[in-house]
């Protein structure tokens, strides 16, 4: 699947959430609810030579993700202290586990999101 499969396939999951939009930054592609980003879709960002999604999530669970598979989870720079946490679209040995994408732009939406809003996916 090329960038622009994963680009679309991520758009339309975070699209699909309430009240969200999003806009470019080429090469990159934010989301937000309520003002706040709460997914990124980033290539080669500050120089990493990775197409990632970016998400946020708690520090604790960035950091089990980071543990549990290095190869596909890395911390963003900068915003890693912030429980932000990278999931690279463009490794050469696996596709994307979308079911997985999924369950994460889930999470950082509800981290990010307005608890009204946020209660509507629960």
């Amino acid at each position: 699947m090329s960038g622009d499969a994963d680009l679309k396939r991520i758009t339309e999951i975070c699209l699909a959430l309430p009240e969200t939009t999003s806009y470019d930054h080429v090469p990159h592609r934010g989301f937000k609810v309520a003002g706040k980003n709460f997914a990124w879709y980033t290539v080669n960002e500050h120089g990493s030579e990775m197409v990632a999604l970016v998400v946020r999530t708690s520090l604790e669970e960035a950091e089990a993700l980071i543990a549990t598979d290095p190869e596909r989870f890395v911390r963003p720079k900068y915003v890693a202290r912030f429980g932000w946490v990278s999931y690279r679209l463009d490794l050469d040995s696996r596709r994307p586990d979308w079911a997985e994408v999924r369950e994460l732009v889930l999470e950082s939406y509800h981290v990010q999101a307005p608890k009204l809003l946020s209660k509507l996916l629960w």
